[in-house]
């Protein structure tokens, strides 16, 4: 496993910075670089907390793909941005054709980082899904054009990568967590108002989730693999973990019982490989368990049982 370059001292782009995955990505790297963010910045309050922890904010509108009032001269950028809506035409434009704007606006970085999702791929039961697995339609249930607009930016980051000779790795990210939220976070709520939280009726429901303490810690080894053609790589943790268990777990921290409902209309198991990261970046560090208590701790620490 090579030793990635030290992130320090460099001129970061980091679009998406307001949501649940890049916003802890952006604080930790502000620390030691110069952080732009990148987002429409609708919330004030979000806006001025991130520049409070050294984000140089910058509203704009994916969808313009007007990326001529931003500087070009980053030396790596991290595409986090996503929309997700149910108009197809609306989500390819802003997830596909503005990163093929961004990259082209920015095309003499050091390396680019594109955030895809595990959402991509054809469901598989509950074998491993590796990243040469075929290709699906795998969120239709849930968010209409969610995968098949990430596949087409994927394509998209492919041409760019090539066509602009930008180093690129496209990160297919599983089920993230932490102390920022995520979808075990959503089932907790869930949980606490007493609503069924749907899983699929192939069960259980397996997933292999990241922490972000952890998806923080990958950032330097990531781009320091990304190549031409662009390389890709599943993003997840050390541990496949399914829906029932960890909302059986986050149910003996808090008292809170889950009630699940099965269901053919949700997503099915997405349990990915990780080998190609742990090449590459070596293995995650944080246990499920802890996450998630760390999770509750931060967010609801009057929710757990005791308290």
């Amino acid at each position: 496993m090579p030793t990635p370059e030290p992130l320090s001292g460099r001129k970061i782009l980091v679009t998406g910075p307001t949501g649940q995955v890049a916003d802890p990505i952006a604080r930790a790297l502000a620390k030691d670089n110069d952080v732009w963010g990148l987002a429409r910045f609708g919330d004030a309050e979000k806006r001025a907390s991130l520049e409070a922890d050294g984000v140089n904010c910058v509203p704009l509108d994916l969808e313009t793909g007007d990326f001529f009032s931003l500087p070009d001269d980053f030396d790596y950028v991290l595409n986090f941005a996503v929309v997700k809506t149910p108009d197809f035409d609306h989500d390819l434009r802003c997830n596909g054709e503005s990163t093929g704007f961004l990259m082209s606006h920015c095309r003499n970085v050091r390396a680019f980082l594109h955030c895809s999702t595990t959402g991509v791929y054809q469901p598989k039961g509950h074998d491993l899904i590796s990243e040469d697995d075929e290709l699906g339609d795998n969120h239709r249930c849930m968010m209409p054009t969610y995968s098949i607009a990430k596949i087409s930016a994927e394509v998209v980051v492919r041409y760019a990568a090539r066509q602009f000779d930008i180093p690129t790795i496209i990160t297919r990210l599983n089920v993230p967590y932490g102390n920022n939220g995520g979808w075990p976070y959503f089932h907790l709520v869930m949980m606490k108002n007493d609503v069924p939280i749907p899983v699929h009726v192939d069960e259980p429901s397996l997933y292999t989730p990241i922490h972000e303490d952890d998806i923080v810690a990958m950032i330097p080894g990531l781009i320091s693999g990304a190549s031409v053609p662009a390389r890709i790589v599943n993003l997840c943790g050390q541990d496949h973990v399914s829906i029932e268990e960890w909302c059986a777990y986050m149910g003996e921290l808090t008292g809170l019982t889950p009630k699940f409902e099965y269901t053919k209309d949700t997503i099915e198991s997405v349990k990915t490989d990780n080998t190609r990261l742990r090449e590459l970046v070596g293995d995650a560090r944080v246990n499920w368990r802890d996450g998630l208590r760390e999770m509750i701790e931060s967010r609801h620490p009057d929710w757990l049982e005791g308290a």
